[in-house]
């Protein structure tokens, strides 16, 4: 959705509904011998994250949305390796990794798992590039972590908290935005999980994003079987932590990091207002809106993402 990476069919070319046709990866799997093979790290307590790693340099580390893996980055990964040390990683709850349920999880327990991540290779100072939900984990690891972080790109990271506290003209849409998405979409997907429904959850999910009552519906039963194998990370969200967590205006405004920002111009509207007040809150950043484009940008447009990014981080210094 809006959070996240929405889709990555294992081994596949589909259409998801608007959305549009997505590249699909053999997720966090080697495709040839001269891809990178797949390593895992311990970061403590318990936790294990599967990554792979390519090319030397700065280190750019690619986080993906939710109904995702490391898988999504696949493409972008053996491109920026021909510049920097490019690093995938899945998040703790998502393909390949199998780590136990706990409760309180969110984008916040993402980022301090990033943080570890990023001490337990030994990177240093990194550049972060997140999507959706992993773009919502860079801006906590940023405001939590600031000394681990060079420099961000944020695509269309689902903060919602934001919507409730917009200025001026836009207050009263965003909150009406902000009330909408907690009673039609975040709280039945709550009681959906609660009582063990994990379909009904992801449905509830996907006919909201789409705006469309019928929207999973209209899926093929392999593209909902394989969309429902990457839902684990909601199994714990939805029922023993938080899908939204809030993040402060004053907290981004003290993110000191360079950041770039990019934006669909055929997203979500209200993805749209989050973005604007991220340019507004920001204070070092540069705006980039694809027309042309929607949420999944990446996947639409990956080379010009990739230029932009690339001229973003030379423009900054980063080498």
């Amino acid at each position: 959705v809006f959070l996240l990476g929405l889709r990555i069919v294992r081994g596949c070319l589909i259409t998801v509904l608007a959305i549009g046709t997505l590249a699909c990866q053999n997720v966090m799997a080697q495709r040839n011998p001269a891809e990178p093979s797949v390593q895992a790290v311990n970061i403590g307590n318990g936790i294990t994250l599967h990554y792979v790693d390519a090319g030397k340099g700065t280190p750019v580390i690619f986080v993906h949305g939710s109904l995702s893996d490391g898988g999504y980055w696949a493409d972008q990964v053996s491109e920026f390796a021909k510049h920097y040390r490019a690093i995938a990683y899945s998040r703790r709850y998502n393909y390949p990794n199998s780590n136990p349920a706990r409760p309180g999880y969110s984008a916040v327990v993402d980022a301090e798992d990033l943080a570890k991540f990023i001490d337990a290779l030994h990177l240093g100072r990194v550049v972060v590039i997140g999507h959706s939900y992993g773009a919502l984990t860079a801006l906590f690891l940023a405001a939590k972590h600031p000394e681990l972080v060079q420099a961000l790109v944020l695509a269309e990271p689902p903060a919602i908290s934001l919507l409730a506290h917009l200025p001026g003209n836009e207050a009263k849409t965003g909150k009406a935005m902000f009330d909408d998405i907690q009673q039609r979409m975040v709280i039945p997907m709550r009681r959906a999980f609660g009582r063990g429904d994990r379909e009904a959850g992801v449905s509830i999910f996907i006919d909201y994003v789409f705006n469309d009552p019928h929207a999973w519906d209209h899926m093929t039963k392999a593209e909902r079987d394989e969309t429902l194998r990457d839902a684990h990370e909601w199994d714990v969200m939805m029922t023993r932590g938080t899908l939204f967590p809030e993040l402060a205006p004053e907290k981004i405004q003290k993110i000191k990091t360079p950041s770039l920002l990019l934006s669909g111009g055929k997203s979500y509207p209200f993805l749209g207002l989050i973005m604007t007040d991220l340019a507004r809150l920001l204070p070092h950043r540069e705006l980039i809106v694809l027309p042309n484009a929607g949420h999944q940008m990446w996947y639409q447009e990956p080379d010009t993402c990739r230029k932009d990014v690339e001229e973003f981080l030379t423009h900054i210094s980063v080498q």
